[in-house]
């Protein structure tokens, strides 16, 4: 067998063996996926956001120390959870910031719902909740391998909370780890202070590499045409908040063409932060 062969045959079975890892890889977040503890509100809406996909282009491994900024009600949860379960990693999430005296009750009683909602570790493993706010400890140095922040930099930018909310996320991931960010998708030319949810894609990327992270993929994924991004009540017109007023609820809106839009336009973005120099 000659030299050449011999490379030939060793560059396919490495090629081989990646695509080997990578298919095991999206057979844990499928199965993760398509869980029955999911509930049948979330699974409606996959065919918008596409969670399979999505963190197959983000590269999630098993095995991975997760974190998830800004949970919310915990629908990227219900998948990150018991995946960092039965692929043996770990699964966090920031709450409202107990040590904070300023913490309002209401805040406390949203982060004791979301324990008591998440509290089943058969199903969802041992999840922690990290102390997240202005006055927050920082998070401990180079701790997780992927951190995933959903549509949150509306709320940051009109909390001037940008550089401090990525600074305290470059120190939490380890060198190599992922920053996987999902965001509602504003026109080019949209001032990204303008409070309507959408943030346009290049701001977005510029705050990030400021903050030291490099951008290593865009994905289209979950690109949404349809949305016009002219909503009257910004991107909450849309499902699935579907916000017919500035206060309370109108009967008599119409959602008819924006139930059609479907849930919003959204980048799909993929940063690493840098290896150490050796």
């Amino acid at each position: 067998m000659n030299l050449r062969h011999l490379t030939v045959t060793a560059v396919f079975a490495a090629v081989t063996v990646t695509a080997f890892a990578a298919a095991k890889d999206t057979k844990a977040i499928e199965t993760a996926v398509n869980a029955p503890t999911r509930s049948a509100d979330a699974k409606s809406r996959d065919q918008y956001r596409h969670p399979v996909e999505a963190l197959a282009f983000w590269g999630l491994k098993p095995g991975a120390n997760i974190l998830e900024v800004a949970p919310g009600a915990g629908w990227w949860t219900e998948i990150l959870a018991p995946f960092a379960r039965q692929t043996h990693g770990h699964f966090s999430a920031t709450a409202a910031d107990l040590d904070d005296p300023k913490t309002s009750e209401g805040a406390r009683k949203g982060r004791a719902d979301f324990a008591a909602k998440f509290s089943d570790k058969a199903v969802y493993g041992d999840v922690q909740l990290v102390n997240w706010g202005a006055n927050a400890k920082p998070l401990p140095a180079d701790q997780y391998d992927f951190v995933l922040v959903g549509r949150m930099f509306h709320n940051w930018i009109r909390g001037n909370a940008v550089d401090k909310s990525l600074a305290t996320i470059y120190a939490g991931l380890k060198p190599g780890g992922v920053l996987a960010i999902e965001q509602h998708r504003a026109p080019p030319s949209q001032d990204p202070t303008e409070y309507n949810g959408y943030v346009p894609e290049a701001y977005v990327i510029s705050q990030v590499e400021k903050a030291g992270f490099k951008l290593a993929g865009k994905s289209e994924v979950n690109a949404n045409p349809k949305d016009t991004k002219d909503h009257p009540f910004g991107v909450w017109t849309l499902p699935p908040v579907r916000q017919s007023a500035k206060d309370g609820d109108d009967p008599k809106f119409d959602h008819t063409k924006y139930d059609a839009i479907g849930e919003s336009d959204r980048m799909t973005l993929k940063f690493v932060k840098p290896a150490k120099k050796q």
